[in-house]
């Protein structure tokens, strides 16, 4: 396995820091200011509620299953060497325009309060259609310095509406490989998350949402949908792999194997499962929103529970270890039985969390915890509070000071250390903004 170290490159020098950074724009006006009209305010969620009795933290233990190596050389055997993220990049076949450059509708769904510093719009005919993206992360939680080899990446989790299209498609997974070297002119290739069965001699497409997406050293770390046995599988980003056959089966066929249509395919290399089984109301949390936190030590993953919108079951935050294990690179700390324990654990007043970010500013005595959610109709703008364990704040908009400020069906928070900005997608673009900007907003 590739160590952390192999990936490094030494930084760009401040010009190029500078230009990432980027500078605000004027999107507030473009946007659709929300009225009292659209939702009632939304509730405060008031302070976070630890959780620290093994009947709460109990039903949050992971259990690791590993895809054996066999398996997978067998498969890598079959489709010829695997990839890395560089070949896909190579091959990006889609372009993203900035702000002005996009439609009134794409710009309408950014956030009102706080404004994105940056923003753009995906390729027409990717959201044009029944597919919409939902998870972000980038190549500043892969690695400190922000870089993977030479080039800043984000990846994008998209999921297919399994009630719309053609049925070969519904309900699959597949992720945007967005090359942001050029601030000016992102540029995007897919790639199909498949699972390798039978031994690695075929693969079967992940038909799951991915509502949340981190990817930390070589792995990438995936949600599954409500009701899946497994609440996590794993990629192995050195384990891209290419298709032969343009068609619409995937998996093994007749001549080689295909991906329908896609030239490249990320097969899983683990899952972790809850050991008290799948998600339920009063068991384990169904996953929704992943993020990344390097303030803490060891770095953890951060993971927050989906539940209804407006409902009445409340989210549960909580934290997992990675492991510092060099051959373990990119997974999660476990016991000799392969088994996670949530190191941290809260319960918020709030529902319908599609993001989640934990960050300890400097000089902190503990970190503070940023939700985004959507509102109880589940579509429109959305909320973004922050909170912690004396109480939450919230952005605020309109001639009524409405709560519902936050992006348009919200998806995932991913923060790039190096560059301070906070990335997130709505339904039909991706925006970055100062996290310095963002708790301004919230007072």
């Amino acid at each position: 396995m590739k160590q952390r170290g192999r990936h490094r490159r030494r930084r760009r020098g401040a010009a190029l820091r500078g230009v990432l950074a980027g500078t605000a724009l004027a999107l507030t006006a473009a946007a659709t200011l929300i009225s009292a009209s659209q939702a009632q305010v939304a509730e405060n969620p008031g302070a976070l509620k630890p959780l620290t009795s093994r009947a709460d933290t109990g039903p949050l233990r992971l259990q690791e299953h590993l895809v054996p190596a066999p398996a997978l050389d067998r498969l890598a055997a079959g489709m010829g060497r695997p990839v890395g993220v560089d070949a896909v990049l190579r091959g990006a076949d889609r372009g993203m325009r900035e702000a002005g450059d996009c439609s009134s509708d794409d710009r309408a769904s950014l956030p009102v309060a706080p404004a994105a510093g940056r923003a753009y719009c995906w390729d027409p005919a990717d959201t044009a259609g029944a597919w919409r993206p939902a998870s972000v992360t980038t190549s500043g939680d892969a690695a400190g310095d922000g870089l993977w080899g030479t080039r800043r990446v984000v990846l994008a989790g998209w999921t297919h509406r399994t009630g719309a299209g053609r049925p070969a498609e519904r309900g699959l997974a597949r992720v945007a490989f967005v090359d942001t070297d050029d601030p000016a002119h992102l540029a995007y290739r897919w790639v199909l998350l498949v699972v390798p069965t039978h031994g690695g001699r075929d693969y079967r497409p992940l038909t799951s949402g991915i509502s949340g997406m981190v990817w930390y050293e070589n792995k990438l770390l995936v949600t599954t949908r409500a009701g899946s046995a497994d609440a996590l599988y794993v990629y192995d980003l050195d384990r891209i792999q290419r298709t032969t056959v343009d068609g619409s089966a995937i998996g093994r066929v007749p001549g080689g194997w295909s991906a329908d249509g896609y030239r490249y395919v990320l097969p899983a290399v683990g899952s972790y499962r809850f050991t008290s089984g799948r998600c339920a109301a009063s068991g384990p949390p169904c996953p929704g929103a992943l993020a990344l936190d390097r303030g803490t030590a060891p770095d953890s993953l951060v993971a927050a529970e989906w539940t209804a919108p407006g409902g009445d079951r409340h989210t549960r935050l909580w934290r997992y270890a990675f492991s510092t294990d060099p051959a373990r690179a990119g997974l999660l700390a476990t016991d000799a039985a392969g088994r996670a324990d949530a190191v941290e654990a809260y319960r918020t007043r709030t529902t319908g969390v599609r993001g989640v970010l934990s960050y300890r500013k400097a000089g902190a005595d503990r970190p503070s915890w940023y939700v985004g959610r959507l509102p109880g109709s589940q579509d429109g703008h959305g909320g973004l509070w922050r909170q912690d364990t004396e109480g939450a704040q919230a952005a605020r908009c309109g001639s009524d000071a409405s709560h519902r400020c936050w992006a348009r069906d919200a998806g995932s928070l991913s923060y790039w250390q190096e560059t301070g900005e906070v990335w997130s997608l709505s339904d039909r673009m991706l925006f970055a903004l100062p996290l310095a900007g963002l708790d301004r907003s919230l007072g």
